[in-house]
């Protein structure tokens, strides 16, 4: 190329994505926009790039989420297993899994239901807990169990701290719900 000729066409010269990048991106798509709203050309376009640069990182938007989960899962606490009682890593567990998904909620019904395979970021995490439980007796049988039962309660837990203050705000129902009127009352 000549003196004073600028690059127009092709891969640019210095890196412009990563994994990170993407990652960071595809997130924010998601939660501005929702998951359903979510596409590989609307992650291109918020990278500022074409869709088809994104395809010599990522095979598909699956591949994109594996990415996601495995950066959220990177963020849930389990330091407490192996060094603290058991009831007292689990909760640390619990709480921080649940924080972590409550700043993202849209991605729950996603994350939720994603396989781990590929994934050894949140694999990581399920060993973890799994060597946790198991360290603190419970039967190797009935680890997976606890622990899918713990994450739908966490999962709930994290979208219901997104729900509106009022959600149980019975009005002018008051009458047909006197009880959990009352208790709603007593909550409050």
């Amino acid at each position: 190329m000549g003196e004073g000729t600028h690059r127009r066409a092709g891969r640019p010269s210095t890196k412009v994505l990563s994994r990170q990048a993407i990652t960071d991106a595809a997130l924010d798509v998601i939660e501005h926009g929702g998951y359903d709203a979510f596409t590989v050309a609307k992650l291109a376009r918020a990278l500022g790039v074409a869709p088809s640069a994104l395809y010599n990182h990522v095979r598909s938007k699956q591949d994109v989420l594996l990415w996601v989960q495995e950066d959220l899962m990177t963020k849930v606490d389990v330091s407490g297993f192996g060094t603290e009682p058991w009831a007292v890593a689990t909760r640390r567990w619990a709480l921080s899994y649940r924080d972590v998904f409550a700043r993202h909620a849209p991605l729950v019904p996603v994350i939720a239901v994603m396989p781990v395979a590929g994934a050894p970021r949140t694999l990581a995490v399920y060993e973890a807990v799994a060597a946790g439980f198991a360290e603190a007796g419970w039967p190797i049988g009935t680890i997976v169990p606890v622990v899918v039962a713990l994450e739908s309660f966490i999962f709930g837990s994290a979208l219901d701290a997104n729900a509106p203050a009022d959600i149980f705000d019975t009005a002018d129902l008051a009458g047909v719900s006197p009880v959990f009127t009352a208790a709603i009352d007593a909550f409050a």
